[in-house]
């Protein structure tokens, strides 16, 4: 510890709190149980075998390695099926080929969980004039707010469905950059009732990110038609190097695969000259991965409400996603808390992160992640728009110990004179 330099007071905050999340982490610890035992299981019905991390070349017909990865994940997301390729370059070009699965010329999109995340603005045409957007492709776009306690608005939801020629809803299920809490599992499976009482042909679709493995259910199990996610997130478990996934009703993921590659192609072609192995190690290791993401966002829920900030989620509230907010209130608060974060970090920790432009973003946006793998958050990273009210929204650990050691040198940042 000497050699970070942590102040007593930090210290000492932060054994209360290590004290105070215990109750919490057996919660964590019984849920990381229940999805182990649930992906393996999928393993074991699957007859996973070691000639299936072997790569392929050219086209990768007859792949399997490929296809049972792609089985695998529908069993544990309880799906029809699921496309997972190291080709999606983001969890953005996953959800974008799932709304384009799921919506036709001339439909509207409707989020009912306000504004999406912010590299979907120019996908969905909100901002920008991207060619290939779903404007371009004469796909309108509409939303419905959260109400103020952070619950859906049934009643608007109901109507729009009804009075508008919407062809897919679409749920975030986590906060993104915004205010307002995760939606859990169970919230997302009313939402789908409400939507099926309303008008059965719309789909259902779920930005997964950030989410999986939080809970013992995923949104396939409630209702959903068609969920999308990153693998350098949870899923991945901190091993997969790049990819994403597709996952729902077999004919919505085709119609993916297609958009994916090439319509009549679909998800029967694709490479994987490296092999398959780490994205078959890092599921089988994301439950465990996410838990430990999970108790470093409670222990810093609490160490920054005993230091006076305002948290969100508070340290013993029920979660739905990885994401833990931290209200700083300036932008040097909040520059100060990702140079702590990225102290911690084992790679590039001698880096000071500084707010820039980004791809997809319309605000500067600060970034701290001393990473493995190039922006992956499932590891510890930190990062937020340069605006106000200058939220922190920290995610991720591989470790609790690493984690909670970048948790304490934020603190140690933001009280620095």
């Amino acid at each position: 510890m000497n050699h970070f330099k942590i102040s007593d007071k930090i210290l000492n905050l932060a054994q209360t709190a290590a004290e105070d999340v215990k109750s919490q982490f057996g919660v964590i610890d019984e849920i990381s149980q229940k999805n182990t035992e649930k992906v393996l299981a999928a393993f074991q019905k699957n007859r996973v075998s070691d000639t299936m991390f072997a790569g392929s070349t050219g086209y990768g017909y007859d792949d399997k390695g490929r296809e049972t990865l792609d089985s695998i994940f529908a069993d544990i997301m309880k799906t029809e099926a699921a496309l997972v390729r190291e080709g999606f370059v983001s969890g953005t070009h996953a959800i974008t080929a799932m709304l384009f699965a799921s919506l036709r010329p001339g439909q509207t999109l409707l989020s009912v969980a306000g504004l999406p995340y912010d590299t979907l603005h120019g996908v969905i045409g909100i901002s920008g004039n991207y060619s290939g957007s779903l404007r371009d492709y004469d796909i309108t776009y509409s939303q419905i707010e959260l109400k103020e306690d952070g619950l859906p608005d049934f009643a608007a939801i109901s109507q729009a469905v009804k009075s508008h020629n919407v062809g897919a809803v679409l749920i975030q299920r986590s906060r993104g950059y915004s205010t307002r809490r995760a939606l859990s599992v169970r919230e997302i499976g009313e939402i789908c009732d409400c939507v099926r009482s309303a008008n059965s042909s719309v789909n259902v679709m779920v930005d997964n990110c950030y989410g999986e493995f939080v809970e013992t259910i995923e949104p396939g199990e409630v209702g959903v038609d068609i969920l999308a996610g990153s693998l350098i997130k949870n899923p991945g478990g901190g091993l997969a190097p790049t990819g994403g996934y597709v996952a729902g009703r077999e004919d919505l993921v085709k119609a993916a695969a297609n958009r994916f590659t090439a319509p009549g192609i679909g998800d029967k072609c694709g490479s994987e000259q490296g092999g398959h192995r780490l994205l078959y190690q890092g599921l089988f290791m994301a439950p465990h991965t996410v838990a430990q993401a999970l108790k470093t966002a409670v222990f810093a829920a609490r160490l920054f409400s005993l230091l006076g900030y305002k948290t969100h989620p508070c340290y013993n509230d029920n979660r739905s996603d990885i994401i833990q907010m931290v209200e700083l209130l300036s932008s040097e608060a909040l520059l100060r808390f990702c140079r702590g974060i990225q102290a911690a970090a084992p790679v590039d920790s001698y880096v000071t992160p500084i707010a820039a432009e980004m791809p997809g973003y319309e605000h500067q946006v600060v970034m701290a992640a001393g990473t493995f793998i190039q922006g992956a958050s499932i590891e510890l990273s930190a990062d937020a728009p340069m605006r106000e009210p200058f939220n922190a929204f920290l995610q991720g650990g591989l470790t609790y110990e690493s984690g909670k050691l970048g948790v304490m040198l934020a603190a140690s940042y933001l009280l620095e004179v």
